[in-house]
């Protein structure tokens, strides 16, 4: 729906002066309707104007002096690469991707670390059951494992140590008494370096995956602060990723916005025709959180 300079140039200069006469056939609507604004030239689209176009196409070869069969067809390939090349390279350039991949990523490292952290409990829960009481939190209890190690070489000289990580005197101490009264069995060493092998590793993601939001963090104050300072960073990215692109995203009517995460609800309560959903990822807003249950919606 833009026209261009060189378009406008070729018709000022080919079309005749008296445009009330002339009725030009083009084949994008949007196309004619701004030379009609622009240049004040009548225009049709569609029925016979697209069968005229298509037998330009297929005869085009012939119409045109000098231009072979091949040569056109080489230059409609060259066209259709140089257009390819020109998306490709758009779509890479666009910040948004980053941080599509980033919040997928994060995703995926918070199942993961769960889970690695879950088979860290079960195995070292055989030697020393009683610290997954005492030390709920998943990263924590890596580390502690990691530091304790065999559960009879801790004594009162590991009590500093201990309390650097859990970040607590009491539950330090707490975590001495358990150790001198556990039922748990005794582990060989060999064993006990897998497990703090893997603890380490564990750690490591979530190392990584502190970085990674720090990463989002940054990407998503350049890209889209207005959406972060609204309504948080991971939900802002949230939202991106689930729309496909930031653009995609501010076309969005706000009802759109509002159910946005939630479409297996909304197409559930369509079909039954009970209550629609509320709210989809938005939910997750802090802002939403601090609502009364009766503002929420």
């Amino acid at each position: 729906g833009v026209l261009h300079e060189d378009l406008r140039l070729l018709l000022e200069t080919s079309l005749p002066a008296k445009k009330k006469k002339v009725l030009l056939g083009v084949a994008d609507p949007k196309l004619g309707a701004a030379i009609l604004e622009e240049l004040g030239y009548q225009c049709q689209t569609g029925g016979v104007v697209a069968e005229i176009l298509r037998g330009v196409r297929l005869h085009f070869a012939a119409l045109v002096r000098g231009l072979s069969a091949q040569a056109a067809s080489k230059a409609q390939l060259g066209l259709g690469h140089s257009y390819s090349r020109a998306k490709v390279k758009f779509n890479v350039n666009r910040v948004d991707n980053m941080i599509i991949q980033s919040i997928s990523l994060l995703d995926q490292l918070d199942k993961d670390i769960n889970t690695f952290a879950m088979r860290v409990r079960s195995w070292y829960g055989y030697h020393f059951p009683e610290l997954i009481k005492i030390v709920p939190e998943n990263s924590t209890y890596c580390q502690v494992a990691k530091f304790i190690g065999n559960r009879k070489e801790l004594s009162e000289e590991s009590l500093e140590g201990l309390e650097e990580i859990v970040m607590d005197s009491a539950k330090a101490q707490a975590i001495l008494e358990a150790s001198r009264s556990s039922m748990g069995m005794d582990i060989s060493p060999l064993d006990l370096i897998n497990i703090e092998s893997f603890s380490r590793r564990v750690l490591s993601l979530c190392e990584f995956r502190r970085g990674l939001q720090q990463y989002l963090r940054s990407r998503m104050g350049q890209v889209a602060p207005s959406l972060s300072a609204l309504i948080g960073e991971v939900v802002g990215a949230r939202l991106i990723s689930h729309a496909g692109s930031l653009t995609n995203l501010a076309k969005y009517p706000a009802s759109t916005v509002q159910i946005l995460g939630a479409e297996k609800a909304l197409f559930r309560a369509l079909k039954t025709r009970g209550n629609t959903p509320k709210y989809g990822l938005i939910f997750h807003s802090t802002f939403i959180g601090r609502a009364a249950a009766k503002n929420k919606g």
